[in-house]
C-alpha cells in the first residue's frame, strides 16, 4: 500500500476496496506530472520567455530551421515525440461525423456537465490559485476551439490543428504545474503534483465517456462504432496532451473504472471546487455574446438546471448551485430539440451546429499562440 498525500489517505482506502491495483496507479499518479516535459521545461525556466515561445512554436509547426536554434533538451523532446503504436485515423472518421451531427448537444454536455464535474477533483486547486478558469469569455472559447479541432477531420494529424492545440496544451500544463510547484500558494503534502497526471487521466475519461453519456441524456444518439470513435479521439487527443499512458483508458469500460475509481479516491468537493464550477457556469451568457441582463440571468439558470441534471444532486450540492427540482428537465430537453431535428435536414442541421462552433470559439488573426504564462497568479500573468 502506497503512502498518499494526506488528502487522499480516506479516499485511497475506499478505492483499495474496489479495486487494489486501479487505487494504487491513480495514487502513484498524484505526485507524477509529465515525466519527458516538466525535465525540459524546468532546465529552460531562465530563458527569454520570447526565445522559449518561439522555440516551442517552432516544434509545433514543424519549423526545422527555427528548431535548430533551439536548446538542445528541446529539440530532442520534439524530434523524440512517436504515435503510439495503436493509433488509427480511420478509426476517428465516425466519431468526427457523430460530432457535427450532434455538436449544439454535445457543447452543452461539454460545458454544464463535463467541465463542471472535471472540477470534482483535487485540480480545482489548482484552477482556483492561478484565477485561470472558463470565468473569462476567452478561456471557455479556447476550451470550445480544442474541442473543434480535435473533431475537425484530419485535425489529429501532425499538421492539424487539433494536433498542434492538445500538443500546446501540454506545454501550458508543464509550464503551470511549474509555476505552482515553486509557489507557497500549493500544498505539496496534501495534494501531490500540481496538474498531475492522476487529474488529467481522471479528466480524459471525463471528457470522452461522460461527454458521450450527458449528450445522450440530452437527446444525442450515437451507433456502436461512433461511441467508440469518440472515445479513440479523445484518448489520443489525451496522448498528445501528455498523459502517460499507465493512467489514460484504452476503451469504454476502462475509462469508466478511471472514472470510479477516481471519484473514491479523491476527497469531496470543497469551497474551491464550487467556486471555479459557478464561474464557468457564470461565463456561459458572456461566451454566447449575451447583452440583456434578463437573458444572462434566463440562460445562467437554465444551465444550473441542466447542469444539476447532468451531474446529480449530491454533486450539484457539493458546488452549492441553487436548491431546485430536475424533475422532468432532461426530457423536456430532449423533446425540445426532437422536435428541432424535425423541421430542419441533416445538412441544415449540421451547417448551422458548425458555425455555432466557429462563433463560439477563439480564432485570433495571427494564427495559434505558443505564448505560456510567466506567473502563477493568472492576474499578473503577461497575456497568453
Amino acid at each position: 500500500m502506497l503512502q498518499p498525500p494526506t488528502a487522499y489517505i480516506e479516499g485511497y482506502a475506499k478505492g483499495r476496496l474496489h479495486d487494489e491495483a486501479l487505487a494504487d496507479n491513480y495514487i502513484r499518479h498524484t505526485t507524477i506530472g509529465d515525466p519527458s516535459l516538466d525535465p525540459v521545461l524546468e532546465e529552460l525556466s531562465s530563458m527569454n520567455p520570447g526565445h522559449l515561445h518561439r522555440f516551442v512554436g517552432a516544434g509545433i509547426e514543424q519549423h526545422d530551421e527555427v528548431l535548430r536554434e533551439a536548446p538542445k533538451s528541446l529539440r530532442d523532446f520534439f524530434e523524440n515525440l512517436e504515435d503510439p503504436p495503436w493509433l488509427d485515423h480511420q478509426a476517428f472518421r465516425p466519431g468526427v461525423r457523430a460530432f457535427h451531427a450532434n455538436v449544439d448537444l454535445m457543447l452543452i454536455a461539454f460545458v454544464t456537465g463535463v467541465l463542471v464535474e472535471g472540477f470534482a477533483t483535487l485540480i480545482s486547486k489548482s484552477f482556483y490559485i492561478t484565477g485561470r478558469v472558463g470565468s473569462t469569455k476567452r478561456r471557455l472559447q479556447q476550451n470550445n476551439r480544442q474541442l473543434l479541432d480535435i473533431f475537425f477531420p484530419g485535425g489529429l494529424n501532425r499538421d492539424g490543428d487539433g494536433w498542434k492545440l492538445s500538443t500546446r496544451v501540454r506545454f501550458v500544463h508543464a509550464r503551470i504545474r511549474s509555476l505552482l510547484a515553486k509557489s507557497d500558494d500549493w500544498n505539496h503534502e496534501a495534494w501531490g503534483t500540481p496538474l498531475s497526471a492522476a487529474h488529467l487521466g481522471f479528466a480524459i475519461s471525463v471528457f470522452s465517456r461522460l461527454l458521450l453519456e450527458y449528450a445522450i441524456l440530452l437527446g444525442a444518439k450515437f451507433s456502436k462504432e461512433e461511441y467508440d470513435s469518440v472515445l479513440a479521439v479523445w484518448r489520443y487527443a489525451g496522448y498528445l496532451m501528455g498523459i502517460p499512458e499507465a493512467i489514460l483508458y484504452t476503451d469504454g469500460p476502462s475509462a469508466e473504472r478511471m472514472y470510479k475509481i477516481g471519484k473514491l479516491c479523491e476527497p469531496e468537493p470543497d469551497s474551491d471546487a464550487a467556486a471555479v464550477a459557478n464561474m464557468l457556469i457564470d461565463s456561459i451568457p458572456k461566451v454566447a455574446d449575451i447583452q440583456d441582463p434578463a437573458e444572462q440571468q434566463r440562460v445562467t439558470a437554465l444551465a444550473r438546471r441542466l447542469s444539476r441534471a447532468l451531474i446529480g444532486n449530491e454533486l450539484a450540492n457539493h458546488y452549492q448551485y441553487p436548491k431546485t427540482t430536475t424533475f422532468g428537465t432532461l426530457f423536456m430537453f430532449r423533446m425540445k430539440q426532437r422536435l428541432q431535428r424535425m423541421l430542419k435536414s441533416d445538412q441544415l442541421i449540421r451547417s448551422g451546429n458548425f458555425s455555432q462552433m466557429i462563433q463560439i470559439s477563439v480564432y485570433d488573426e495571427g494564427g495559434l499562440s505558443y505564448k505560456m504564462p510567466d506567473h502563477v497568479h493568472s492576474s499578473k500573468s503577461n497575456e497568453w
